[in-house]
């Protein structure tokens, strides 16, 4: 890792075809050069608190002699409904889009799932270059080519696998971060911790100011760190057939809340609670030590987000859960973990089981 280094680090994506995530900073001079020589014509994608940096973009485009369009799209999971994908769409059809011009998604994580979305299914497939400007789009969203919008019955239901053509992690994007959207992103930094490289774990534990400082050495090392875990795991399997299942740690339960609370939380507030969960289910089902458990709450309550959910929402969200896209024929699974790095899918437990790990974590 070059996370002292002011150099960016390129951090290869295996597959066919294969991308680089690049992390750095002043990164926006890139993005030409990710678009390629092909386009002739970008669409920018952003968020509104990005309108300032979504122009300086469009001037660099322009100046490389490409047609750049913006498109503001709502914030957060808003901008992830079917009738803002179906805008999008307008707009490439009216400028003329072809196959062989791009999309640019300029925002946090359900940004860059709404540009990687449109991307995906306009003329069956367009580049997509991603910038993701928040932790999560860094470490989640933007590197692993899913993509997709919500509907009403649930998270990500409607989507595609696309591979990005890059991803542009600019460090200094998240300088202007709320505190608490970094924390919240966070958790999906941690997750990786738990589930393959406890080293960003011990990265929160020795020196929290530091490992949550987007200016430090120890931030960009745990960001890379959690994006070097996904890499390698998407690298092996892109489609989802069997290891990628391990990103999913925390996030049945997780996305259970998230529709529960309408999506007005953060993503990481929810899955933080999912991950305590998904330990505790893990104590009764594959015997995680009971310091692995405190372990996870330990580091996530140091990082301000809940690790508890009130007792009475348990028959709504088992209910979610039911019809989540994780779900095989109807059997619920849920991936555990033996010990710290050492995940395990577990199908199809038992709804005693299932009840006692949530009582753990109720309020």
């Amino acid at each position: 890792m070059a996370a002292g280094s002011m150099s960016p680090t390129v951090i290869p994506v295996a597959g066919a075809p294969g991308y680089d995530v690049t992390v750095g900073r002043d990164l926006l001079g890139q993005v030409p050069a990710a678009i390629g020589p092909r386009a002739a014509k970008v669409l920018i994608v952003h968020a509104p608190p990005l309108a300032t940096r979504a122009e300086e973009l469009r001037e660099r485009l322009q100046a490389g002699g490409l047609e750049a369009l913006i498109l503001e799209v709502p914030d957060a999971e808003g901008a992830k409904r079917i009738e803002v994908a179906a805008f999008c769409w307008e707009i490439l059809g009216k400028s003329d889009f072809t196959r062989t011009d791009a999309v640019v998604g300029l925002g946090g994580g359900a940004v860059t799932d709404l540009a990687g979305f449109v991307a995906a299914t306009w003329l069956r497939g367009v580049r997509v270059v991603q910038v993701p400007t928040s932790v999560l789009g860094m470490v989640d969203a933007a590197v692993g080519g899913k993509t997709g919008i919500n509907t009403a019955e649930g998270k990500n239901l409607v989507g595609a696998f696309w591979a990005p053509g890059a991803v542009l992690c600019d460090l200094d994007l998240l300088r202007t971060l709320p505190r608490n959207e970094l924390l919240a992103g966070y958790a999906e930094v941690v997750k990786c911790g738990f589930i393959q490289d406890p080293r960003i774990l011990e990265l929160v534990e020795t020196d929290l100011d530091a490992a949550t400082d987007p200016d430090s050495p120890a931030f960009r090392e745990a960001v890379e760190r959690a994006i070097a875990v996904k890499a390698r795991v998407v690298g092996e399997d892109f489609t989802e057939q069997g290891l990628r299942e391990i990103l999913n740690y925390g996030h049945t339960l997780g996305h259970a809340i998230e529709q529960a609370e309408r999506y007005t939380w953060r993503h990481g507030a929810a899955i933080s609670i999912g991950m305590v969960f998904a330990a505790e289910l893990s104590r009764l089902t594959r015997g995680l030590s009971d310091e692995a458990v405190e372990r996870h709450r330990a580091i996530l309550e140091s990082l301000t987000l809940p690790t508890g959910y009130p007792a009475d929402r348990w028959g709504h969200l088992l209910a979610t859960m039911q019809r989540d896209k994780k779900a095989r024929a109807g059997m619920l699974r849920f991936i555990c973990l033996d010990d710290i790095g050492r995940p395990a899918a577990v199908e199809g437990p038992d709804d005693a089981l299932l009840f006692a790990a949530y009582q753990n974590v109720a309020d």
